[in-house]
């Protein structure tokens, strides 16, 4: 599938990992799962999450760590397919 029909797809997808003060680390197992389970997950970075840093930062580096591909990031919204 190429980008622009993922990112179609996505658009109507409800957000279900959320990252907050505890960090990309601790959603690393569960975003693992639910990528296991469906194509595409839609994460949503808290300002707690980012700590100085950006969303695109963050996503990429949570991206790496679970062999994802990051499909696009929307404000503090990220969407991953694997």
């Amino acid at each position: 599938m190429d980008t622009q029909e993922l990112k179609q797809q996505a658009h109507d997808l409800d957000v279900t990992v959320w990252v907050g003060k505890s960090g990309i680390d601790s959603v690393v197992d569960e975003l693992d799962d639910q990528l296991t389970d469906r194509d595409l997950v839609k994460v949503k970075l808290l300002r707690a999450a980012r700590a100085g840093s950006s969303t695109d930062e963050k996503a990429a580096d949570l991206a790496d760590r679970v062999d994802a591909e990051l499909i696009e990031t929307r404000g503090h919204t990220a969407v991953f397919y694997r």
